[in-house]
């Protein structure tokens, strides 16, 4: 089986900016990671992994992350 190849710089630079995004509007909400993945059913290494860009979430992930802050999913990736 073929390896996946890795992502380009230009992935990798907008999941870095969609993990910073979903952190301020986290903090804007006054909430901690630990909040949002009580909320959402999400562990927190994979919580802090997505925030930090070093993981892509899955659609399911990131309606899950919005419904835990109460926020529209769109506001996470602006």
């Amino acid at each position: 089986m073929p390896r996946p190849t890795p992502p380009d710089e230009r992935v990798i630079v907008r999941r870095r900016q969609v993990g910073e995004q979903i952190r301020r509007v986290r903090e804007h909400h006054d909430l901690t990671q630990h909040d949002v993945c009580g909320r959402s059913g999400i562990d927190i290494a994979t919580y802090s992994r997505i925030e930090q860009g070093h993981s892509s979430p899955l659609l399911d992930t990131l309606i899950r992350i919005a419904d835990a802050i109460g926020c529209e999913l769109a506001d996470l990736v602006r």
